[in-house]
């Protein structure tokens, strides 16, 4: 019976799992945090529910608003009218244990480790034999055991222990960051079923910035390539700034960074280990969603390797798992490089971005892009669209080099006057002022002061690959 070992613990490696277990192969799921929180925006497309049977359980908020914001702080609403449809938002910590879990239950061995260092065999060709320290036992350093395998999954995340095994080739990464920031009964209101996305070189010169609804708090991030990584504390502080006044006595509650691939690996099939999720490179341009394609990657292997196997009866060959690439190249490489084309057009300056707010204020634009996150297909458009689209393209390019700002400022509270807003902020400032003085007449205030996380927000943490 063949023995296949998938390594990372998240949507790709748990969907994976779960579809070999089903077939009776013989499966290890490796997950180091059993707990990880990834650094993640956590929204599901509507597919993605009924697709991998997901329960409304583990979906903290059904978005069906959206809030496009343009570096002049224009506000664009968009509105899903049909009430079935909709954004999931989820926690990864809580969608990611319940994949895993199922996976378990199906019959897939669930281990709580660590894969430190993998011996390939002949020519990458295997068996494979996986070194790692095993953490089921509650201690700090875990237990040292080894396992042979007849096949890998990669599913670790961009930092991939396999893709170094199997010479995958490296790949450059984005950076996203986010803080989860926990709201006023007013304000936690406002988001009830609203997602916010802000563009704007002063919250990412290349992305754009997002406050989303989670359970009890909401997610305020951004992201940027990699070259801009020196950036990213200074674009967090931006959209902080300009979700200020809608963010208002907010609370940080976690911290998170994490970095994401720009594109796949030059090599994601090498022997008999192959690669999924984030670990072959798997998230969109311009959306940067990751979470659906991560699970559907992980299925489709896994689908080809119970194929090729003769439902495990075999090895598969280098050659047969080439086969789950072919199909999934073939399914979503047109949807990449198009989302690659308009991320480098509309998210390449402030006139651009305001142009691309523009545009999303039409219904057509709404309906297409919706239609493509929600169902992840390509929604064929007749001639007429496409000649008002070019159309509305041009004129919204030419007038977004008027709009666009020489700075930024706050957008409006959604739940305050501006009178009262000045009232809370002015008496924040006194108190800011005050507890400055008192601290100030204390022994050691020549040294450097600590300050709250919530007021500075400059905790800046690690950034790592999940196992």
């Amino acid at each position: 019976m063949l023995r296949v070992a998938v390594v990372g613990g998240g949507p790709s490696g748990s969907c994976a799992a779960e579809v070999l277990a089903k077939a009776g192969i013989e499966t290890w799921l490796f997950e180091r945090k059993l707990d990880n929180a990834k650094p993640c925006g956590g929204a599901i497309p509507l597919c993605m529910v009924r697709e991998f049977d997901l329960p409304e359980s583990i979906i903290d908020r059904k978005v069906n608003n959206m809030k496009m914001i343009s570096p002049s702080n224009r506000e664009v609403d968009i509105h899903l009218d049909n009430p079935e449809e909709y954004i999931g938002m989820c926690r990864r910590e809580v969608f990611d244990a319940f994949l895993r879990n199922r996976a378990a239950d199906l019959g897939t061995h669930l281990v709580n480790g660590l894969v430190q260092r993998i011996d390939t065999g002949s020519n990458r060709q295997g068996p494979y034999t996986l070194h790692y320290a095993d953490y089921s036992g509650g201690g700090p350093t875990g237990e040292l055991r080894t396992l042979e395998v007849d096949l890998i999954v990669g599913a670790d995340g961009a930092n991939s222990r396999v893709a170094k095994a199997m010479d995958a080739g490296d790949y450059n990464v984005a950076i996203a960051f986010q803080e989860r920031i926990r709201l006023p009964p007013e304000e936690m209101a406002y988001y009830e079923d609203l997602a916010e996305m802000y563009v704007g070189t002063d919250v990412s010169p290349d992305f754009y910035a997002w406050v989303f609804p989670k359970y009890d708090h909401v997610a305020v991030g951004t992201g940027t390539m990699q070259k801009n990584q020196s950036l990213i504390k200074g674009l967090q502080k931006g959209i902080r700034l300009r979700a200020s006044k809608r963010l208002l006595h907010g609370e940080v509650i976690k911290v998170e960074a994490h970095p994401i691939p720009e594109h796949p690996r030059p090599r994601r099939v090498v022997g008999r280990m192959a690669l999924v999720g984030d670990a072959a490179g798997y998230v969109t341009k311009s959306s940067g969603e990751g979470i659906y394609f991560a699970a559907k990657s992980g299925r489709m292997c896994a689908e080809e390797i119970i194929a090729s196997s003769g439902n495990g009866q075999r090895i598969p060959t280098e050659k047969d798992l080439k086969v789950y690439l072919k199909k999934w190249d073939k399914k979503y490489g047109a949807t990449y490089k198009v989302l690659e084309i308009l991320q480098n057009v509309f998210y390449s300056n402030d006139p651009a971005r305001e142009a691309f707010v523009e545009m999303c204020d039409d219904k057509d634009v709404q309906r297409l892009t919706f239609d493509s996150y929600l169902y992840k297909r390509v929604v064929p458009i007749n001639p007429w669209q496409t000649v008002k689209l070019t159309l509305l393209t041009l004129g919204a390019y030419l007038r977004g080099q008027a709009f666009a700002p020489s700075g930024y400022t706050p957008v409006p509270s959604a739940v305050r006057s501006e009178q009262e807003m000045d009232e809370l902020l002015a008496a924040d400032a006194a108190k800011a002022l005050a507890a400055h003085g008192a601290a100030s007449s204390q022994p050691g205030a020549n040294q450097a002061m600590s300050r709250p996380l919530a007021a500075s927000g400059e905790r800046e943490p690690i950034l790592a690959g999940k196992s």
